[in-house]
């Protein structure tokens, strides 16, 4: 009788014991892709395989439509939309993941983290080169400027025919036209809930739902333009000049989006490498994305 007193004792305190021990949870992360490329090119399909290894993580890189082709000409509000979807009808995501976006793919993997209803949450968000606070011109234009050619574009830019054609157009933000910017862009003054009568709470809450939000900025970027748009930093509204540090924007300082309150939280990365866009070196691999992707 005493005998079995003790083993029954001896099982609860270890039934106890194995119940508080804490359980090591695998969170996976799927991958967004830039402009003009697609999960299956070589570079993104090494990148992905790279944080699979390193971060002894499940991952994979999520498709939009036909991946090249439809990230040019697809606008960027209907490839949030798909990536919503998909997110939502893929399993193992359902307890929480994590993304890590490239360039424009991090303006859809916001777009997915602010836009998309009853979807699974996104644990901590690292975008590689990410023009969140929009490009400064059209691309090309601001590296090799062409007068007649550009200025003809730039007229183009917030026409529905761009806005729903082209997918950049939706977060070409040129400073000094702020207004055709504010009124004709159908994307990133949504996103970063820009206008003032139209500010959605929900985004913000759901962006401010992160628990850590990296932001890599390449200090040779060309193609984002400025590359402190990386960091949502931007100029001032109708001026190009200064260049205002993310801390400075109104994005910030009145936290359309949360950046401020994440930030004051200690959950915001702003992470400088060298390198052009997108070149980054292993051991920074190793240093900023992976330690946000282990278990």
């Amino acid at each position: 009788m005493e005998t079995s007193f003790y083993r029954s004792a001896l099982l609860v305190t270890l039934s106890l014991f194995f119940f508080f021990i804490p359980v090591s949870i695998s969170v996976p992360f799927i991958l967004f892709h830039g402009f003009q490329d697609q999960c299956s090119n070589g570079g993104v399909r090494s990148f992905t395989q790279l944080l699979r290894n390193l971060s002894g993580s499940s991952g994979s890189c999520l498709e939009i439509g036909n991946g090249e082709e439809d990230s040019a000409s697809m606008p960027l509000t209907q490839q949030a939309r798909i990536a919503c979807e998909k997110v939502k009808k893929m399993k193992e995501l359902s307890q929480g993941y994590n993304i890590v976006a490239q360039s424009q793919g991090s303006l859809v993997a916001s777009g997915l983290i602010e836009f998309c209803d009853n979807a699974p949450p996104v644990v901590n968000y690292i975008s590689l080169g990410g023009p969140h606070a929009g490009i400064s011109d059209i691309p090309d234009c601001a590296v090799r400027p062409s007068p007649d050619y550009c200025q003809e574009l730039r007229a183009m830019v917030y026409t529905d025919y761009a806005q729903d054609n082209i997918a950049p157009s939706g977060y070409v933000k040129i400073p000094t036209n702020m207004s055709e910017y504010l009124a004709h862009s159908k994307y990133l003054p949504k996103l970063n809930n820009e206008r003032p009568n139209q500010r959605n709470s929900i985004f913000k809450a759901r962006f401010t739902s992160l628990h850590n939000l990296v932001l890599v900025m390449f200090q040779g970027d060309t193609i984002v333009v400025p590359k402190e748009s990386s960091w949502f930093g931007y100029y001032p509204e109708g001026a190009s000049t200064p260049l205002l540090p993310p801390q400075q924007t109104k994005l910030y300082t009145e936290d359309w989006i949360g950046l401020k309150t994440l930030d004051a939280a200690g959950k915001v990365k702003f992470v400088s490498v060298p390198g052009k866009h997108l070149q980054m070196a292993r051991d920074d691999v190793v240093k900023h994305v992976v330690p946000y992707l282990k278990n």
